[in-house]
């Protein structure tokens, strides 16, 4: 009988983040679900295994913490974050550390979500941000790296944002490849993925497999 796999997970209790606990948590092929958080969620269950932490510290917070999968869910906005530098720090500068903290703890699959049109060389500061991530994630070398790049994410948010709000009637009419897409469907496709036996490397999966794979 194949040992239920430990995950552990950051930003679950963002707009993805939040779903994907749920989906892992459905699922008992998965063992122990460990979030990493900045304040409680007020979800009990007797597989998660919340973690409070100083995201300043992540790293020195997960030291010796042992772990099969690991998914970042960080997800800021300029606004949100007050400045560029912040965001910045945010959703680079916490997602590498965590990243690191995975792979010093043996983690062999990690699950990123990052965004349609993610690049390096962007000229949009958030998509450059995103690819940057990707690119050293990429140089941790972990066994499997999953990309998830979403579109335009559907779902209630703590804030309004009114840019969203607009595009979301012509959504239908748009290709599947660019549509937005529901936090729910991308959130049960990282469980999938997370489950999934695939090949080692480096896997991009754009949004417009994403409404499949999380149907």
């Amino acid at each position: 009988m194949t040992k239920a796999r430990d995950v552990w997970i950051v930003g679950a209790t963002g707009l993805v983040g939040r779903e994907a606990v749920l989906a892992l948590l459905e699922d008992e092929t998965f063992g122990r679900v460990m979030t990493v958080v900045r304040r409680k969620s007020g979800v009990s269950h007797p597989r998660l295994d919340e973690r409070v932490v100083d995201f300043e510290v992540l790293s020195a917070a997960l030291s010796g913490e042992r772990g099969h999968v690991a998914i970042c869910c960080l997800g800021s906005t300029i606004k949100q974050a007050g400045s560029q530098a912040q965001f910045r720090h945010i959703d680079y500068d916490y997602a590498m550390a965590f990243a690191k903290a995975a792979k010093h703890a043996g983690v062999r699959h990690f699950l990123v979500v990052t965004a349609l049109g993610a690049k390096p060389d962007s000229r949009v500061f958030y998509n450059r941000v995103k690819g940057e991530l990707e690119q050293s994630l990429a140089e941790l070398a972990f066994e499997k790296l999953t990309i998830v790049q979403p579109s335009l994410l559907i779902g209630e948010r703590s804030e309004q944002r009114i840019g969203e709000r607009l595009a979301t009637p012509f959504m239908k009419l748009m290709p599947r490849s660019i549509r937005g897409i529901e936090a729910r469907k991308v959130g049960r496709a990282l469980a999938k993925l997370s489950r999934e036996a695939t090949p080692p490397g480096v896997v991009k999966v754009p949004s417009g497999d994403l409404h499949e794979l999380g149907a």
